[in-house]
């Protein structure tokens, strides 16, 4: 179980938004993030997004119902999320079981150091 990520602290329940704020979701996380994994679908590899599973009564739209729309593919099975105004991945409903990643590594891209200026 995965009870930080970051120096975000994951509690029973946990607000995410898109990039520009207009989609807001409140997830119920009563064990944290469980068992943290990646899929090689085709639009999950190039996402590149670390998934973890949270039942379907666990997520709610607070906000913004209206700037999502829903991608589909092959089976049209699973569906993925995205806001439409700034683009971002919000979340997806699978059609399956992802498979195991094993540790994941987070990189600092808030802090890069090619944002910094020469002094």
């Amino acid at each position: 179980m995965i009870d930080q990520v970051g120096n975000t602290k994951i509690k029973l329940k946990h607000r995410a938004t898109c990039h520009c704020g207009s989609v807001v979701l409140e997830l119920t996380l009563p064990n944290g993030i469980e068992n943290p994994r990646r899929c090689d679908c085709s639009i999950c590899r190039r996402k590149g997004a670390i998934v973890g599973s949270v039942d379907l009564s666990g997520i709610r739209i607070v906000e913004g119902q209206e700037f999502l729309k829903f991608y589909q593919f092959n089976t049209n099975t699973a569906k993925h999320y995205f806001c439409s105004n700034c683009g971002i991945y919000t979340h997806h409903q699978r059609r399956s079981n992802p498979f195991d990643l094993g540790d994941v590594v987070t990189n600092d891209g808030v802090n890069h150091p090619a944002d910094r200026t020469a002094s």
